[in-house]
């Protein structure tokens, strides 16, 4: 069954293939680097991070591009207020974005675009557009889009445009321009801001125009699917549909794939709403990377998903089950054969697994078949029917689902570390969880010895000291497992 993926852009669910027989190639819109990523925008990462796991799972090659805006007004504006120049200033952010996106487990696109080094494929697409008639330059030297050029404007938002009059104010960082509709393409300098001597003017790209040009100079003129939050459907990504076909009169993107919002508690995120949660944010508060990642990509990208901390808490717990039983199976000892019903439940999980995420990336059905196989295969290790065949072919129905949602190897130490590093630098410790800093301090070596000491009391009938041991761990989230099989440790 091969993966078919709603396409905004027909409103109807489209088979995802590369069109030209080889890799699919893909546009994600990546961050603004003004500040700290939020969790609204990592559960668009991390759906699209999903996305490209399962086409590579499937044996779909991919040739992934994302884009960096490292020049907006904002970025402007604050770097003028540090003083320091936008380079230096996007410089912070984005190596934070990047590390934010390696604790959640993302894996980097194949090309990287940065806004700031592309301006001359921008100011040609401007160029372009103007001898095609489909821009225009403006008194004070600004250029834009003339919409009426592009009679399909509108065709992937569906909206109606037709009662948005000439002379309504629209965008208020704009400059003039004949038509309320128009857009910028390239704003002027103004003085003391951040601009490029061009063969259009001095000045500094619209937001718009980035992507168009990074998208078509690593994809081609027409490529297999854009990818981004719902918010940036319009005027966005309608933008880049009429920048990009009113020069190559190809179509830009066969398929749209939009992330729908997150909300937190029920409400929209915001800091006035007190509910605004960087990643950082949660890792200071003593909640792992794997469950936040599981968090955000359990509820299927064209579902509303309401973010809650007992939310949080599920994910860890179904994680806890999971890492739990792989150990169990890696750890035990199994006599040699194969049970003929675990064998076809192996199979059938594996299957129905595949079928939930061809069905559209269904990540919620995709992981209900892996708990039933969980299940079934902790009953029959209870029973003793579960032979060595059975714990290969069930082993393997978990590497298949992780190298998608990637939770049960446990990652979760470093970031961690590094956002309690990042707190002491940045003098938030007072906002670090006691609990978690009552979990640091201890190796995998440190506690390996204590769980060794721990039963060496117990051969000795020292359970005064053994109890002792057990207690300490806990108080550092360390939790001991007696079983038939040995002694097991594993973090909370």
């Amino acid at each position: 069954m091969p993966l078919r993926l709603f396409n905004t852009l027909t409103g109807q669910l489209d088979e995802l293939t590369p069109s030209d027989g080889k890799a699919l190639r893909m546009y994600a819109c990546g961050p603004t680097v003004y500040d700290y990523g939020h969790i609204g925008n990592f559960r668009t990462f991390l759906q699209v991070d999903v996305l490209r796991r399962f086409l590579l799972l499937s044996g779909i090659p991919v040739r992934h591009v994302m884009n960096i805006t490292d020049v907006d007004d904002k970025i402007i504006r604050n770097a003028a207020a540090a003083g320091v120049s936008i380079g230096e200033y996007t410089k912070v952010y984005e190596k934070a974005f990047f590390e934010d996106l390696e604790s959640l487990r993302v894996e980097r696109p194949e090309q990287i675009a940065r806004a700031t080094e592309h301006i001359d494929r921008m100011v040609q697409l401007v160029q372009k557009l103007a001898a095609a008639g489909a821009a225009y330059q403006a008194e004070d030297g600004s250029w834009y889009f003339r919409l009426k050029a592009f009679p399909e404007y509108g065709k992937l938002s569906k909206k109606d445009l037709s009662g948005m009059e000439d002379g309504a104010r629209v965008d208020v960082d704009e400059y003039e321009k004949d038509s309320a509709r128009d857009f910028a393409l390239w704003k002027a300098a103004k003085p003391g801001e951040t601009s490029w001597d061009t063969a259009i003017g001095r000045g500094r790209p619209g937001w718009h125009i980035e992507c168009s040009a990074m998208a078509m100079e690593y994809l081609g003129d027409s490529f297999d699917l854009h990818a981004g939050g719902e918010d940036l459907m319009f005027p966005h990504h309608e933008n880049e549909i009429a920048q990009s076909e009113s020069v190559t009169h190809k179509i830009f993107a066969r398929h749209w794939f939009h992330v729908r919002f997150l909300l937190v508690d029920g409400r929209k995120m915001s800091k006035s709403e007190g509910n605004f949660y960087t990643l950082r944010d949660l890792l200071l508060k003593g909640y792992k990377a794997s469950s936040i990642r599981l968090a955000l990509i359990s509820v299927p990208y064209r579902h509303q998903f309401n973010f809650t901390f007992d939310g949080l808490i599920e994910a860890a717990a179904a994680i806890d089950r999971l890492r739990t039983f792989t150990a169990r199976l890696k750890t035990g000892t199994f006599a040699a054969g194969e049970n003929p019903e675990l064998q076809a439940a192996a199979l059938e999980a594996q299957a129905d697994y595949i079928a939930a995420l061809n069905n559209d990336l269904n990540t919620a059905e995709a992981r209900a078949p892996i708990f039933d196989l969980l299940r079934a295969a902790n009953t029959a290790i209870d029973q003793g029917s579960l032979f060595a065949g059975d714990r290969d072919a069930i082993l393997a129905v978990l590497a298949s689902f992780d190298r998608v949602f990637d939770v049960i190897e446990d990652h979760d130490a470093e970031p961690t570390r590094a956002a309690l590093a990042w707190a002491e630098q940045a003098g938030r410790m007072n906002d670090v969880a006691p609990e978690l800093l009552a979990r640091q301090g201890l190796t995998d070596e440190a506690i390996d010895a204590l769980v060794a000491e721990r039963t060496t009391a117990k051969k000795q009938r020292n359970f005064a000291r053994a109890d002792q041991i057990r207690s300490e761990l806990a108080e550092k989230g360390i939790v001991i497992e007696d079983s038939k099989d040995g002694v097991r440790w594993k973090r909370k």
